[in-house]
């Protein structure tokens, strides 16, 4: 019963990975870190109650807390023009002269 948890929890992993590099938008990307990031700590609790070491689900919740702030951060970076900016046509044109 556990081994099929851990191999959906990694299937669901890698479908993440494939989303996070091939998200169309910034938003998609941010997303399936996020989502990567909550399997990590499904995976980490799974493994911790698997091997009978309680203290893993510390671990988890840690790594969930981190999970969540970093997440916010970037969207609060990703709000800013600076992050949005793009290169124009006339700003590479001048930098060639």
């Amino acid at each position: 019963m556990f081994i099929a948890a851990t191999v959906a929890i990694f299937v669901a992993m890698i479908l993440a990975i494939i989303r996070g590099i091939m998200g169309p938008t910034l938003y998609d990307r941010i997303l399936a870190v996020n989502m990567l990031g909550t399997k990590t700590v499904l995976l980490i609790s799974l493994l911790g109650f698997v091997m009978g070491r309680p203290e893993f689900l510390d671990i988890a919740i840690v790594y969930a807390l981190i999970n969540f702030i970093s997440v916010i951060g970037v969207l609060r970076y990703s709000d800013t023009n600076e992050f949005k900016h793009t290169p124009s046509d006339k700003e590479s044109s001048n930098k060639e002269l």
